[in-house]
């Protein structure tokens, strides 16, 4: 990778930004506490959820990370999840307009999706953000201003979660209120590109303990790097944790999201050499854009049915309008979604072996109505009607698995798993006389077994083996490419089998405390999804199933405090993605790379508390060359990105302040945010160079 003596020799010398808002006495107090209270805690006692029972970190058969609240608290945006999982490893995020908007893929899984998340389960509170085929529309509920934790758990998981988690699960909790009755917060960041964010919020417990809750809003906007990719969003979101009794434990949460933002397109080799900050023509003359309106209103539930057995259960009502502007037509979406899950666990002894059985189910129903009008130019509809049709989505899943206690060291995890996955059109327009009304049905078992050995408190091996399942997702499905309106019939189901072993462990000695992680794992899918063009529509992008692609990789990261006030953090993920099915569309591709699936990829992060009011940081971001193309014949170099920021806190009326200033993109490079496949040659999108933004935080 280019630079990369220089990213060793500046990571030697700094301290990191994303980790700057570690606690000075946590960062200063000796080696040895801060390797009990750091590290060790973080391998035995913190407890995840992402394998559906609790389960603490040591002991789950799969590779996880956790993500704190040291590092989300000191994201320099606060905006987008690019910033909140840059050092977990496997996870490769393309921030494509410099905003909330993002392509996100886990071990290559979801990198060919148009927008939107594919292939990785997403929870917010509990609550998915899904839809029935698996498809999350974005990171647009999510204010990460107010995330506590994030949960990250890398490898195929439909056993668990069922078609939307074929790369993994990604747990996000916000934060809970204070302990005090009121404690209000507000923050604020600006910089470059126009960028702008402000956060209110509140929260508090009653003094008996019997409720604790939290009210958040934030504002964001931005001008985004590139002309046209500028963006607005307001988040409303609140929840209350309300124990009824010793036993029972209800949390209700309301959410309103609005995000707008405009769509630059990628551009071709000779427009970006032109000007790579530049919209693609068509973007402009056409005005494209993503408008998103949304009510959440959800309930989360556990109650404690005595003898260790729990009750946990789940249920939302979701309402979005979507308005969307691309070149042949703006589409008016209208969506109702409604969901549960009830999950019920109960422990058991048979001999020396103690079992956590669980059995559950989820289900899931969304409605979409949906009209498009022909794009006459800058988004003004023509009267006639493209389309005009219904889709009713249904999933439903069931699932058993049983987490065995082998004795002190030993545990084994077995998942099982049915999912039905039906989608039905209703064709209201019937044009030319034509009715595309249809069906579409996917269905699977799956399951997984995973084990965990440890031979002390400080190490644990783990290993597993596991079954992914992809069906299409309404984006996919609705890209007919015979005709607008109705499913693109020919997609099947994509189906993988993975397997992985890791080792994690904590070291406390005279080199400091270390915590480390380590996972190698192999992946291999059939019906692998890719994307193309046809001559009579060549503005929009369809689906098919590409053929067979095997995934070989390695993950590891790496926590370090070689002396109280220093942490030093690393995330290398090495990854060799190919296709092994001998002919495509695209001609011969056996041994070719998967497109946008660089070899390496690297973050590294230092924090340094200099004084208990002052920290200083810097990071590093690295990524080796990837193609552009399932021929392998473009490319583009790889990079890497260095980054800064100071800050510093006080008591100002005996309210604490925090002050920042970071930099991305320290020496302004030039770099490809993020490619796509197409065809035409309009693969490029361009990311911003140097970055400035400053920061105010104000607590009780």
């Amino acid at each position: 990778m280019r630079n990369s003596a220089l990213l060793l020799a500046f990571v030697a010398l700094g301290a990191r930004a994303a980790t700057a808002q570690l606690r000075p006495d946590s960062l200063r107090r000796d080696t040895t506490r801060a390797a009990d209270s750091l590290f060790a805690a973080r391998l035995a006692a913190i407890v995840v959820t992402t394998s559906r029972v609790d389960v603490s970190l040591r002991d789950n058969p799969a590779a996880t990370k956790v993500v704190a609240s040291e590092v989300l608290g000191a994201m320099p945006r606060g905006i987008a999840v690019d910033e909140a999982l840059d050092l977990v490893p496997g996870v490769k995020v393309d921030n494509q307009a410099d905003g909330k908007r993002v392509h996100l893929s886990i071990r290559g899984q979801g990198i060919l999706s148009e927008h939107g998340i594919r292939g990785t389960k997403v929870l917010l509170d509990g609550l998915p953000l899904n839809d029935p085929s698996g498809f999350a529309s974005d990171f647009y509920d999510v204010d990460w201003a107010t995330v506590g934790v994030v949960e990250v758990q890398r490898g195929p998981e439909a056993s668990l979660y069922g078609g939307g988690s074929s790369a993994g699960v990604l747990s996000i909790a916000t934060a809970d209120g204070a302990a005090a009755a009121v404690s209000p917060m507000v923050s604020t960041a600006a910089g470059s590109n126009g960028f702008f964010r402000a956060t209110g919020q509140a929260g508090g417990s009653l003094a008996d303990g019997s409720v604790n809750y939290r009210t958040s809003y934030t504002h964001s906007e931005g001008d985004g790097y590139r002309v046209h990719t500028g963006f607005h969003g307001d988040n409303l979101y609140g929840k209350a944790r309300w124990r009824l009794s010793s036993g029972l434990t209800l949390t209700p949460v309301l959410a309103y999201t609005r995000f707008y933002n405009q769509n630059a397109e990628g551009l071709n080799l000779a427009w970006l050499a032109q000007d790579r900050r530049q919209a693609n023509p068509d973007a402009l003359t056409y005005n494209e854009y993503q408008d998103t309106k949304r009510v959440t209103g959800g309930l989360v539930g556990l109650a404690d049915l005595g003898s260790g057995a729990q009750l946990s259960f789940d249920g939302f009502l979701r309402h979005t309008g979507y308005l969307e502007s691309v070149p042949s037509s703006v589409i008016h979406r209208a969506m109702f979604s409604p969901g549960g899950t009830v999950q019920l666990t109960v422990p058991a002894a048979t001999g020396a072996l103690l079992h956590h059985l669980s059995v559950g189910s989820d289900v899931q129903l969304q409605d979409i109505d949906e009209r498009t009008h022909p794009n006459l130019g800058a988004a003004v509809e023509g009267a006639a009607l493209l389309s005009d049709q219904t889709l009713h989505q249904t999933g439903a899943g069931f699932f058993a698995l049983d987490r065995i206690d082998v004795g002190e060291r030993w545990s084994v995890m077995l998942n099982l798993r049915y999912d039905q996955v039906g989608n039905r059109l209703a064709d209201h327009l019937k044009s030319g006389g034509v009715d595309l009304s249809g069906r579409a049905s996917f269905s699977a078992v799956t399951g997984r077994v995973g084990a965990t050995w440890a031979p002390s408190r400080v190490v644990s091996l783990y290993a597993n083996v596991g079954q992914g399942f992809l069906p299409p997702a309404t984006e996919e499905l609705e890209a007919n490419p015979v005709q607008i309106g109705g499913f693109n019939g020919a997609l099947k189901a994509a189906l993988s089998l993975g397997e992985e072993v890791g080792v994690r462990g904590v070291f406390a000695g005279g080199m400091g405390a270390l915590m480390y992680d380590l996972t190698v794992f192999h992946l291999g899918t059939e019906r692998d999804f890719d994307r193309y063009r046809v001559a009579s529509r060549p503005l929009e992008t369809f689906y098919r199933n590409m053929g067979t692609t095997r995934r070989y990789g390695v993950e590891t990261s790496l926590g370090w405090a070689p002396v109280a006030a220093v942490l030093v953090q690393l995330a290398y993920t090495w990854s060799d993605f190919k296709y092994i099915n001998d002919s495509s569309a695209y001609g011969p591709v056996h041994g070719h790379w998967l497109p946008n699936s660089p070899e390496h990829q690297l973050a590294a992060d230092v924090a340094y508390g200099v004084t208990r009011h002052l920290t200083v940081g810097v990071s590093a971001d690295a990524l080796s060359r990837w193609y552009v193309d399932p021929g392998n014949v473009a490319s583009v170099d790889g990079y890497t990105l260095f980054h800064a920021r100071v800050a510093y806190r006080l008591r100002a009326a005996g309210t604490p302040v925090e002050a920042s200033v970071s930099v991305r993109n320290i020496f302004g490079v030039k770099y490809m945010g993020f490619t796509e496949p197409d065809p035409d040659g309009n693969s490029y999108q361009p990311a911003a160079e140097r970055e400035v933004f400053v920061g105010l935080k104000l607590a009780e």
